[in-house]
């Protein structure tokens, strides 16, 4: 059987274990032949990323803080040098301050303002930049993102403020490098226990509610969440553009499930 994937070459920014959608998304990709160059912040990731890389037989594995220009410059120039061009690049980078993303959204400071949407959304626009010189003909950009970012979720705040204006980058990069042949798109993966979700408060309250009021009652897997990625990163995608992806068992959908309604048959609205 011919891999998807066979003699293709890309990037990720962001993989830092193996609980994670990236890395889940980077395994299918791998599996189905790619071949992947990837990044660390710093030097702690650095022990995690590269047995990644390794696992994968990387080529290229390169330190790259998002928020540093003249790092995204730096892994485009040795990529460029390693692989020619560039199939598709996977940005899942996404940092906010823990007391940003619970209590009053309106006590976010300005400094957290910027910082959230410096690292989880023009970061993106950033690494589109540089990437754009060595991106082949039908290649895709696919960003990471989540439902926060079109409604409100608790414990979320400013993360979801960066997550939208994330996917609205996502459509204004696919309208510039649709010239060039060039797809972008986002994936929205629903509630799914990785490490990074874990981290926010009421993780657990998030699963039970997913499955619960979703239309195919049941929480989604990583696997799920990378053979999503393998599509948008193959040419199975190949006419699919500015467009966010959800792979959340179909909860986007849903403004009031069956069990919403039972709940509230017997209140007085009188």
């Amino acid at each position: 059987m011919t891999q998807l994937m066979k003699g293709k070459k890309g990037i990720v920014f962001g993989v830092s274990n193996k609980r994670g959608i990236a890395y889940a998304i980077a395994k299918q990709l791998s599996d189905q032949g790619a071949d992947i160059a990837f990044t660390y912040a710093n030097e702690v990731m650095e022990s995690r990323v590269k047995p990644i890389a390794e696992e994968m037989n990387s080529k290229l594995v390169l330190e790259c803080d998002v928020s540093k220009e003249d790092h995204i410059e730096k892994v485009f120039k040795a990529y460029k040098k390693t692989y020619g061009t560039c199939d598709f690049v996977i940005h899942a980078v996404a940092f906010a301050n823990r007391e940003d993303l619970m209590g009053d959204f309106s006590d976010v400071n300005k400094e957290g303002w910027d910082l959230a949407l410096g690292v989880s959304a023009y970061s993106l626009v950033a690494i589109a930049r540089h990437a754009k010189s060595v991106m082949s003909e039908s290649g895709s950009i696919l960003a990471l993102t989540y439902l926060g970012g079109e409604k409100y979720v608790p414990n979320y705040n400013v993360m979801g403020v960066a997550k939208a204006a994330l996917e609205c980058s996502v459509r204004y990069l696919a309208s510039e490098f649709g010239e060039i042949g060039v797809r972008v798109n986002s994936l929205s993966a629903g509630p799914v226990k990785t490490l990074a979700f874990k981290g926010i408060a009421g993780s657990d309250i998030l699963l039970r509610i997913n499955k619960v009021r979703s239309p195919l009652k049941r929480n989604i897997t990583l696997e799920d969440v990378g053979k999503a990625g393998l599509y948008l990163c193959s040419d199975l995608s190949s006419g699919v553009t500015g467009e966010t992806h959800h792979v959340d068992s179909g909860v986007h959908c849903v403004a009031i499930s069956k069990e919403d309604a039972k709940q509230y048959e017997n209140i007085d609205v009188n």
